[in-house]
Order: structure tokens, then C-alpha cells, then sequence
């Protein structure tokens, strides 16, 4: 049987669906982020949480702002991550504002760490896990750092995937410790993967 290498595999993934993302119209882009933003925010899930953890998007990504907004003025504790090093390693910081994030790693808004509380419980809560493609199954392909990949290794709450539809497979390449998101939701449709992974 041949070695499939699953680094080869997903680093062409990534290069295709990167490819597929700028290459996006930004009325279109702009479109599809509004109603995922609205699918999101009408999750059961969603609304039952008191805790959400969610990524501040990139220009690539499904935009979150107007998530991190909403949840702040539904009154959730809302959590953002930053970088601490360059191994792979991230801390969430609960913010009460836009103003308290400030540019960080890789050029993206993280929190100010001397006015934030960090983040102690991570055994519970809705996070919001980034991905540049997903599958069915949940299972997705970062950005390559192993950021999430880590942190996903202590998180005890649920995951959330947002993708784009034309950003999704069927079945992605996997390794060992690679963990898939609870529910996947694209403009499309919505997949509860622990229902769909029984069957898989």
C-alpha cells in the first residue's frame, strides 16, 4: 500500500482553498459572511451559551465582527485568542470591547493582555474554531501554525465550524490528533457531526 503523506495532502488543500478565498468578489464575500453571521446567531447552541470563544477573522475568513458584537450585547462573556509564542501556543482574554484589541501575531487583532482577564476555565462554553476548509465530518485544515489544534487539546465546551460552502469536502485528509468541530454551518446547511461521525 502506498504512504500517503497527509502534510502533502493538506498543504496542496490549503493552497487551493486560500486560492479560492481571495479570489472571492467582495460583495459576494460580504454576502456570505451576513448570512452566516445570522445562521450562527440563531443556533440553539448559540443562544444557550454563556461563554463564547471566537477568533478574530482575517481578511480571508468568515468576518466575526459582527458576532463578537452581538454576543457583547446579548451579554455573553465573549473570548479572544492570542498568541503567546511561536511554538503553537494561545490564550483566550475576555474582552468588553472592540477598542481593547490591538494588532498582533501574523498581523491579526488580538487582545490587550494588561487590560483583559485572561482565561481560566476552558471546560466548557461555544468556541468558534477557524478553518480554511472543513468536511462533513467536522474535520477541517488550518492555517498551518497548530494554533487551535492545541488549544482544542484543553477546550472541554462545544465547537462551531463557519466555511463557506464552496470551501467544504466530503472527506479531508486527517492525522491522529487532528479533533473536529461539533457543528459545521455554511450558508447552505448545518451539520451536527456527532450525529453524522455515528454513521461514518
Amino acid at each position: 500500500m502506498p504512504v500517503i503523506n497527509v502534510k502533502a495532502l493538506k498543504a496542496d488543500l490549503r493552497a487551493k482553498y486560500r486560492k479560492i478565498r481571495e479570489c472571492c468578489p467582495a460583495d459576494v464575500k460580504k454576502s456570505l459572511d451576513q448570512s452566516l453571521t445570522q445562521i450562527f446567531l440563531n443556533l440553539h447552541e448559540y443562544k444557550q451559551c454563556e461563554k463564547l470563544f471566537v477568533f478574530v477573522s482575517s481578511p480571508i475568513e468568515v468576518d466575526t465582527t459582527d458576532i463578537i458584537c452581538q454576543a457583547l450585547s446579548d451579554g455573553k462573556q465573549v473570548a479572544v485568542p492570542k498568541c503567546t509564542d511561536k511554538n503553537g501556543k494561545m490564550e483566550f482574554y475576555f474582552i468588553k470591547s472592540l477598542n481593547q484589541l490591538e494588532k498582533g501575531a501574523f498581523g491579526i487583532m488580538e487582545p490587550k493582555e494588561n487590560i483583559c482577564e485572561q482565561v481560566s476555565d476552558l471546560g466548557n462554553g461555544l468556541c468558534i474554531v477557524p478553518g480554511i476548509c472543513f468536511d462533513m465530518f467536522g474535520y477541517r485544515i488550518g492555517f498551518g501554525k497548530g494554533y487551535y489544534d492545541r488549544f482544542l487539546e484543553r477546550f472541554g465546551g462545544t465547537t462551531a465550524g463557519l466555511c463557506y460552502s464552496k470551501c467544504t469536502e466530503h472527506e479531508l485528509p486527517r492525522g491522529n490528533h487532528d479533533k473536529r468541530v461539533d457543528i459545521l454551518i455554511t450558508e447552505k446547511f448545518i451539520n451536527h457531526t456527532n450525529n453524522l461521525y455515528s454513521k461514518g
